[in-house]
């Protein structure tokens, strides 16, 4: 069963790959592309590392986002955090349903556990070599 649901990932990834690399294609020649940086405190359901790895990876691989590294929990009964850059970030809500649904086609057991996109934290990206005041 686990070899049939890797290749039902693999065929799935390829085109969330291919789907958001046409839109970042498109949005590149757009006098606004869109470019509105956030980052995402995305609460994980996943646990093992096999999954870890490939639902950070998938994020990376997709134009558009990128894992940038896991938080341990102060509290033990609350989850570990992957921290996750999307360029694209006008719909953070949209973003983060995105993102669940992917650790969802990681694990399709993780639908069973809870899960409120809005309770899920995130905050603009801010470029902390630049000063606010002045044009970047």
């Amino acid at each position: 069963m686990k070899i049939l649901h890797g290749i039902g990932y693999f065929f799935w990834i390829v085109k969330e790959i291919y789907a958001a690399g046409t839109s970042a294609a498109i949005a590149a020649f757009k006098k606004d592309p869109g470019l509105r940086p956030i980052i995402i405190f995305y609460p994980l359901r996943l646990t093992t590392e096999w999954e870890l790895f490939w639902f950070s990876t998938s994020i990376t691989a997709t134009p558009g986002t990128m894992s940038i590294g896991f938080r341990e929990p102060e509290d033990s009964t609350d989850p570990t955090l992957l921290l996750v850059e999307a360029a694209f970030g006008d719909d953070p809500a949209d973003i983060i349903a995105s993102l669940a649904d992917m650790e969802e086609h990681v694990n399709p057991k993780v639908k069973g556990i809870a899960f409120d996109v809005d309770s899920v934290k995130w905050e603009p990206y801010v470029r902390l070599d630049v000063d606010p005041g002045k044009d970047a």
